[in-house]
C-alpha cells in the first residue's frame, strides 16, 4: 500500500531527499502517526525514506541502512521532547531507537525492523 499521507505527515515531508519518489511504508507511517498523536507535539522529520544510493551518500550504514527499508524516520526533537518522543515509540511497537543529543544534530531515530544476526531488536543506541 502506498503512503498518501496522515492527518499529520504529508508524502513529501517523508520522502527520499534525492527526489526519487522513494516513501516510507504506509503501515509505518499509522505507528509513526500513532506516537505523534500520543506525544501532541509536532515532530519535525529530518530524515524518512531514503533509496540505497542516497543512503550511501548520508549515512554510514550504506545502501542497506534501516532507511532504505522505508521503515525508518528521524526527528529533529531535542530535551524533555525527545524524552516523550522516546516513550511514546515504545508504546508503539518501535523495535529500534537511536539517540542524538549533542551538538548541533539532535535527533531521534525510529524504526520497527525485526531483528536480525547483524541487527538486534528490540534495541536502543546513541550517536
Amino acid at each position: 500500500m502506498t503512503f498518501t499521507g496522515t492527518k499529520n505527515f504529508s508524502p513529501a515531508e517523508v520522502a527520499c531527499k534525492c527526489g526519487c519518489g522513494m516513501l516510507p511504508e504506509a503501515n509505518f507511517m499509522q505507528k509513526v502517526q500513532m506516537a505523534r498523536d500520543i506525544v501532541g507535539f509536532s515532530l519535525p522529520v529530518s530524515s524518512g525514506a531514503r533509496c540505497p544510493a542516497h543512503n550511501q551518500l548520508v549515512s554510514e550504514t550504506g545502501p542497506d541502512g534501516p532507511h532504505t527499508t522505508g521503515r525508518a524516520i528521524d526527528f529533529a526533537v531535542r530535551g524533555a521532547d525527545a524524552l516523550k518522543l522516546i516513550l511514546a515509540l515504545s508504546r508503539c511497537g518501535f523495535t529500534g531507537i537511536g539517540v542524538a543529543q549533542k551538538g548541533d544534530k539532535r535527533f531521534i531515530h525510529a524504526d520497527d525492523l525485526p531483528a536480525t544476526p547483524s541487527r538486534p531488536r528490540p534495541h536502543i543506541w546513541s550517536y
